[in-house]
């Protein structure tokens, strides 16, 4: 399975029954995607939790909710997949729900939003698309 869409379904999934966190396996990769969902705003915050001998640790998301409880991630969507890779130049990248979603890519410069890899000027992997 796609460990990527293994990591936003757990968080949709949170957000439906409303749990105030969640677990996932680590990888290099998800927590700088779950960096990204932080300094967006998506969620409240993160931690690496290591299991003593376990080489691999987990990481431990912890969900945001506004004062009614209403989930701050409406929608969460994976664009690149394992079977169909979308890769778009840094002028090229969809603009989803009107400019509201936040487009998540992996560049050569690190995993950032659509809006850095402009000004950066660089390119990538589409991963996925939050709102």
């Amino acid at each position: 399975m796609d460990p990527i869409s293994d990591l936003l379904t757990r968080i949709r999934n949170s957000n439906l029954r409303q749990k105030d966190r969640l677990d996932v396996p680590m990888s290099k990769l998800k927590l700088e995607l779950v960096r990204v969902l932080k300094d967006e705003g998506f969620i409240a915050n993160f931690k690496s939790l290591y299991n003593g001998g376990n080489k691999r640790g987990t990481i431990r998301v912890f969900l945001k909710y506004s004062p009614a409880r209403e989930a701050v991630i409406r929608g969460i969507q994976r664009v690149s997949k394992p079977g169909l890779r979308v890769y778009s130049s840094y002028d090229d990248v969809p603009r989803a729900r009107g400019g509201f979603a936040v487009t998540i890519l992996s560049t050569s410069k690190g995993v950032m939003t659509d809006r850095q890899a402009k000004e950066k000027k660089v390119g990538g992997e589409i991963l996925c698309q939050v709102w």
